[in-house]
């Protein structure tokens, strides 16, 4: 299936011009679909991971490692499906992600018990290379900058949320039909994203005949799944095994060693050093790795936390919370995204970014030394946080790892990229929580603990905004004027 690029600088009046625009409407929405089922997977099982529990007869420690599968299998699959897509083909591998995630649905709601649960939720992370490949197979084929711009704005901010209606339906479906319906819903979905995306994507495959580095795939993934262990198990606080936690860095740093010296010798590496080395590619996955740690459990662990604390907070509801600060948080950053991605050919990718993160340590600021007394301020920031992580740094982030991809392997970055999103918020909820524990000096929740929780994170945020100083310019996606 091979089908003329989407480029809008050679587009000529007429039914040329009508031809191409309905493509390029077909495909944004086959990628929206794609990317909406693979969200859902990440927001709408938390409002009923306690019916889950109930329903399966399972502790909430048990039921919690549902989740920590999924974002597992997120960052290992993320790191060389796009890769894969490069030389298998993007269509083929998209399909392929869709179909096994659809196969992961259909198991987790016929699962007898919580480990086959676990195990059909590690399936589903299969998806966590969705976003990056859509936005490749987009850059592929819309080669005007300010357009890809505004429609990468478009898909990936379904990334941040479907508006924060997906955990408000998820909750009603748990409690009413269980926690089944919910896979069954995101499978339907699934089916729905695998015909659009059959009949709405063209095919590509930019490294058409090399093959993929198994042995660098099997040892980088050994890498992030370790590291991504370690974090995990710092997430428990008070409670984390430091000896485990050791022992699992160490192995990392030996699986890091190992992927190193197999890079430097193989014929087609998954990345070669020279690659590794580029300020494109540590500054950028750096970059991810901070931000995330500073602003995801703020938001959805530390923000919530205040709001719903009858002691140092407002003693509001869960659902009231959530419609709150959630989904207006998450609504901002679908009509921002769009914009942001329309303005950074011409500011600059890079501009929008540090004015993101800019605006990200402010708000963290604001949640940390007056949204902790006034909940005008607690919404208020939340929101601005809406608008400038959701919708402007998320954004950008995602599309940085795209268009600083290099020509020879363009799948690496968004790959590494990707599995950084998951570290960066593996450890925001490992730091952050762990954090506001150490700084109550009560034990029972205060002000002080979540104070100090948010202005680490707001430190962690500043550390970010200086690393992205480091990433260069993707001077082909951007415009002179």
């Amino acid at each position: 299936m091979t089908r003329p690029r989407y480029d809008t600088a050679q587009a000529t009046a007429g039914p040329e011009s009508a031809d191409r625009r309905s493509s390029v409407v077909a495909l944004v929405v086959a990628l929206l679909a794609a990317c909406t089922a693979f969200q859902l997977n990440a927001s709408m099982l938390s409002p009923v991971l306690v019916v889950m529990g109930r329903e399966l007869h399972a502790d909430q420690i048990t039921v919690g490692l549902s989740q920590t599968a999924f974002y597992t299998g997120t960052a290992v699959f993320g790191l060389f499906l796009p890769r894969l897509s490069d030389i298998a083909g993007r269509r083929r591998v998209l399909l392929g992600m869709m179909t096994v995630m659809i196969a992961g649905e259909v198991l987790a709601a016929l699962a007898p018990d919580m480990t086959v649960l676990i195990v059909a939720r590690g399936i589903q992370g299969v998806t966590g290379a969705v976003v990056p490949i859509c936005l490749m197979i987009l850059r592929d084929e819309v080669r005007d900058p300010r357009r890809y711009g505004t429609l990468m704005g478009v898909v990936t901010a379904i990334n941040g949320g479907i508006a924060g209606l997906d955990a408000i339906l998820g909750g009603m479906l748990g409690s009413t039909f269980g926690f089944r319906s919910v896979f069954w819903l995101i499978a339907v979905v699934g089916v729905v994203a695998v015909v659009f995306c059959y009949r709405g994507v063209p095919e590509s495959r930019p490294s058409r005949g090399v093959r993929l580095d198994w042995y660098g795939v099997l040892f980088l993934a050994g890498v992030v799944l370790l590291f991504q262990s370690a974090v995990n198990e710092m997430g428990k606080g008070r409670g984390a095994d430091w000896t485990l936690i050791g022992a699992l860095l160490a192995g990392g740093a030996v699986c890091g060693a190992v992927f190193w010296r197999i890079e430097g010798t193989v014929a087609q590496p998954l990345a070669s050093p020279a690659l590794l080395k580029r300020r494109a590619t540590w500054a950028t996955v750096g970059t991810t790795v901070l931000t995330l740690a500073g602003v995801i459990a703020a938001v959805n662990g530390i923000a919530m936390s205040i709001a719903q604390d009858s002691a140092a907070g407002f003693d509001l509801g869960a659902d009231s919370a959530s419609l709150l600060l959630l989904t207006p948080y998450a609504l901002l950053g679908w009509i921002v995204a769009p914009f942001a991605g329309r303005l950074a050919p011409a500011t600059g990718y890079r501009a929008i970014l540090r004015i993101g993160l800019a605006g990200s340590v402010a708000g963290l600021v604001g949640l940390a030394v007056f949204g902790t007394r006034s909940l005008v301020f607690l919404v208020g920031a939340t929101l601005l946080l809406g608008v400038v992580y959701a919708g402007m740094a998320n954004i950008m982030l995602n599309g940085l790892g795209v268009v600083l991809s290099p020509p020879g392997n363009p799948g690496f970055l968004p790959g590494l990229n990707s599995a950084g999103f998951g570290l960066g918020a593996g450890l925001s909820f490992a730091i952050l929580p762990a954090v506001q524990v150490a700084a109550d000096v009560h034990g029972q929740g205060s002000r002080a603990g979540y104070t100090w929780a948010l202005l680490v994170g707001a430190a962690i945020m500043a550390l970010a905004l200086l690393m992205s100083l480091l990433i260069p310019q993707p001077v082909e996606a951007e415009t002179a004027d």
